[in-house]
């Protein structure tokens, strides 16, 4: 199978937009990342972790995220490949890069590749409890959004699991990051912004009612929950009930190459 069997059709901004609007059509398109060109000339790539960063930053002051321009918060996370090129060489090329495929012809953008469309068009066996992360990452209901934030980018992860004693009880995206600190930009006077964002805490942005898989969850019902649901992760839990691990898009993607 070759890369333009299952490649679909880029979001793509411009460099000039907003921040805001970036934010917008992520949220609206149910997707984590956005081709930026400009004059027909591809630039590079937004993600919903270059918005949770640009966002929380303090270089950019107080400014409202609607002044913020894309151009800004691009990377050059991503790698270019040819339609024919196969798709077991693009799964080893975006475990390697960690980045978005783009698919290239006559210097013309003809289509991308993200996680979706591998998990979309891959057979997978085992179970969830094979390739999962084992001891992720966690957090407190209590915990400052800011430090959680920082977890995310230090780390290069999207998503922390919220425990209270030994109880999963949310989970905080980088998305739910990004949306906390936009709206906290433009409702909260500037002066008062770096005081009041210590009392943004975890318990006010994380979402309850966190959908699990277990650890003898076949690995293509997982892949199917994080399609159909628009999820990149799903917690691992034991037959206790008691959280073990996570599996996300990228995990499965990774057991796929091994």
């Amino acid at each position: 199978m070759e890369v333009k069997d299952i490649m679909a059709d880029p979001l793509v901004i411009d460099k000039s937009d907003t921040i805001s609007h970036a934010l917008d059509v992520m949220e609206k398109k149910g997707t984590r990342r956005l081709l930026v060109k400009h004059d027909d000339k591809l630039l590079g790539v937004l993600t919903m972790r270059n918005l949770t960063k640009e966002l929380g930053t303090r270089k950019k002051g107080s400014k409202p995220a609607s002044s913020l321009h894309v151009a800004t918060a691009i990377s050059d996370n991503f790698v270019k490949v040819l339609p024919d090129t196969k798709v077991t060489d693009t799964i080893t090329l975006m475990i390697k890069n960690g980045g978005v495929i783009v698919v290239m012809e006559n210097d013309k953008i003809v289509g991308w590749v993200t996680p979706n469309e591998i998990l979309k068009n891959t057979s997978f066996t085992g179970f969830s409890g094979e390739i999962m992360q084992k001891n992720p990452i966690v957090a407190g209901p209590a915990d400052r959004v800011s430090h959680v934030r920082r977890m995310m980018l230090d780390n290069n992860i999207g998503r922390i699991p919220i425990i209270e004693g030994d109880k999963l009880v949310g989970m905080v995206t980088e998305k739910d990051i990004a949306k906390a600190m936009r709206s906290f930009r433009d409702l909260v006077e500037g002066s008062k912004q770096e005081s009041r964002i210590k009392n943004l805490i975890v318990e006010d942005i994380m979402k309850m009612g966190v959908k699990t898989v277990y650890t003898n969850t076949p690995t293509v019902d997982a892949a199917k929950m994080m399609l159909d649901q628009n999820l990149g992760g799903l917690p691992v839990v034991n037959l206790e009930g008691q959280m073990v691990g996570l599996i996300t898009r990228r995990s499965i993607i990774k057991g796929i190459g091994e």
